[in-house]
């Protein structure tokens, strides 16, 4: 691609990715304690919170991985950025107490809940999760380098790309830590946001295409069973089946955004709970972007390849956006260096992100608790620099010798079902302990190592046994979808949780339980909930048994939803910057649950809108 480009687009794409290194260093060179490194010194604002999680959270599997699940699959794949329920959860029942806790790691509140076995195994979890995450990321980003540098006097081979990788990311990372990483995120994300947008604009404004609402006719105009920009796919699709996307995937979302160290820590570096709600909230409005400029750019490939080059039957999904970019963007004025700069950046602000994350458990809940307990800042500040070179090692390593750089269809989905055997016992464990004082520490243990073989045993169950039922596998499928597996997984976990807990290990303690100061109790989560809900049937209703389509009751659900939060807004507490004020009592500008509501709202009219 390298030998494709014009000087403009070399000057624009050296440019760019020369910032983030520059101003990762420069904020590097400060002295660092513990907390500096590790937490940011508790100090980021609310906009850089919304960045870093943003930049966290996407990575190149998104521009990459999302555009050519649009492309392959359709507009379904929106369902991965609507994630209003794990925001609500993180932002009004978590959020309060983590922060109160002052810890440095989710690890360590599950220690305060339970037990130093609860934090030991969450520990391994996450640095397992982790490490299958960065290798991902490693792998996709260089072969995106790869092609960036093919047919160039600089091509480059999978294994240089893996170590160029690395070097970028450690350059800034090992010395500067959390408040490096923040300030790269953030720009990282303006790169990859503008990137996005702009192949985005170029692809939906071909003349094959003519804008959105051409792409909306488009796709209308073909057999139902064939459109792409519908959000809802048969119980039994392989990839994206309904039932388990408001199940299991709802689950996956809760997990990354509540229980998930790399995401979270972001929230735990916020200067007040005030910032960290903010900004929570805005990288859900961010998130929210994704599905119109990535994924229903992605739709517009199909349906311009088509026009184009005919039959794309054999065109491998995953190379949508890199074909995009030399089919509609325009040459000699540099978009195609600041294209590729912010597909880089993606691939930048998720490893540093991870290395981060990892090194902070590793560092903070083995080597400070286990190996050297008193150690002084300076000896906890090389070791997690240590483990930085180590995580970047193994990872380079697996990637090498793991994945191959003939890439398969939907990689995305792949590293999705990959990971998704470890989370549902962690979810399990946080749920139960926030919303239920008997959650005894042994059962939680027990949730925590059963749930990867709950996994497994559901999986053979229904892939050997049930699937030769015909009638299973018409609502099913042939074989047992991740998402539903999290959910059959997450249920198991919860019943072993709570049977261990009223029988064999029950919890006659409850200084862990009282130590957090849960302001959300669970009976009043549940009624909101309920509420919620209730509302939505009425809308279903009026779909189903009077007859009226989705989009016309899309803008009356949204505006309903809204209305719960603007109720809600007097009876629950939030923390305003001055301190613990009653939600509705500052400017509505300032309040929380509203803006929270405006993100539950438009995400509300899009399921409903495109289903």
């Amino acid at each position: 691609m390298l030998s494709q480009l014009e000087t403009v687009d070399i000057v624009v794409l050296v440019l760019m990715l020369a910032i983030m290194p520059t101003a990762g260093i420069i904020v590097a060179l400060r002295k660092k304690s513990a907390e500096d490194y590790f937490l940011a010194g508790r100090s980021i604002r609310w906009w850089t919170v919304a960045g870093s999680v943003f930049g966290t959270n996407i990575s190149s599997f998104h521009l990459i991985g999302m555009l050519g699940i649009g492309y392959s699959i359709g507009f379904v794949q929106a369902h991965y950025e609507i994630v209003f329920p794990a925001i609500l959860l993180l932002c009004f029942v978590f959020l309060a107490s983590y922060r109160r806790l002052e810890v440095f790691t989710l690890s360590q509140y599950l220690e305060v809940r339970y037990n130093s076995t609860a934090r030991l195994i969450y520990t391994i979890l996450l640095v397992l999760i982790i490490l299958v995450q960065l290798v991902g990321a490693f792998y996709v980003g260089s072969i995106t380098l790869q092609w960036l540098f093919g047919g160039s006097s600089f091509e480059i081979s999978y294994l240089s790309g893996l170590l160029l990788i690395g070097a970028v990311t450690c350059s800034y990372t090992i010395w500067g830590g959390m408040e490096s990483i923040v300030i790269t995120d953030t720009i990282q994300t303006l790169m990859m946001l503008t990137a996005g947008f702009a192949v985005a604009y170029f692809t939906l404004s071909q003349p094959e295409i003519g804008g959105f609402s051409g792409l909306l006719a488009l796709d209308g105009a073909v057999p139902r069973e064939a459109q792409k920009m519908h959000l809802y796919l048969p119980a039994n699709h392989p990839n994206l089946p309904w039932t388990g996307i408001f199940t299991g995937l709802m689950l996956q979302h809760c997990f990354n955004f509540t229980t998930n160290q790399f995401l979270v820590q972001r929230v735990l570096a916020a200067s007040s709970d005030d910032d960290a709600r903010k900004g929570i909230i805005a990288s859900g409005f961010l998130k929210l972007t994704i599905p119109f400029f990535s994924i229903s750019a992605g739709v517009a490939a199909y349906y311009l390849f088509q026009a184009r080059f005919g039959n794309t039957a054999d065109f491998n999904s995953d190379n949508a956006f890199l074909k995009l970019v030399e089919t509609v963007i325009p040459p000699g004025v540099g978009l195609t260096g600041m294209i590729l700069a912010g597909l880089t950046a993606a691939t930048f602000s998720s490893v540093d992100s991870m290395m981060n994350a990892a090194t902070t458990l590793l560092t903070l809940d083995v080597y400070q608790k286990y190996i050297t307990p008193n150690a002084t800042d300076r000896q906890i500040l090389r070791f997690g620099r240590l483990m930085i070179v180590a995580m970047v090692f193994a990872s380079i390593g697996i990637a090498l010798f793991t994945y191959t750089p003939d890439r398969s269809n939907n990689f995305f989905l792949k590293v999705s079902a990959q990971l998704s055997y470890f989370t549902p016992g962690i979810m399990v464990a946080f749920f139960m302990g926030v919303m239920w004082k008997r959650a005894s520490a042994k059962a939680a243990v027990a949730a925590l190592v059963l749930a990867p073989v709950y996994g497994l045993l559901v999986e053979w169950i229904y892939n050997d046994g049930l699937s030769q039922i015909p009638a299973v596998v018409a609502v099913f499928g042939d074989r047992l979808n991740f998402m539903h597996r999290v959910f059959l997984t997450f249920l198991l976990s919860v019943a072993t949780l709570v049977g261990l807990s009223l029988t064999l290990y029950p919890n006659a303690n409850f200084d862990g339980f009282n130590k957090l100061r849960v302001e959300v109790k669970a009976g009043e989560l549940f009624r909101a909930i309920g509420l919620f809900l209730a509302i939505q049937a009425v809308f279903i209703s009026l779909i189903f048994i009077v007859g009226l389509s989705p989009k016309a009751v899309a803008g009356w659900a949204a505006l309903a939803t809204f209305g719960l939060f603007f109720f809600y807004r007097d009876k629950a507490p939030a923390l305003q910057p001055n301190g613990p004020v009653r939600a509705g009592a500052g400017p509505i500008w300032q309040d929380n649950h509203l803006w929270a509501g405006l993100l539950t709202a438009i995400s509300v009219g899009v399921l409903y809108y495109f289903a």
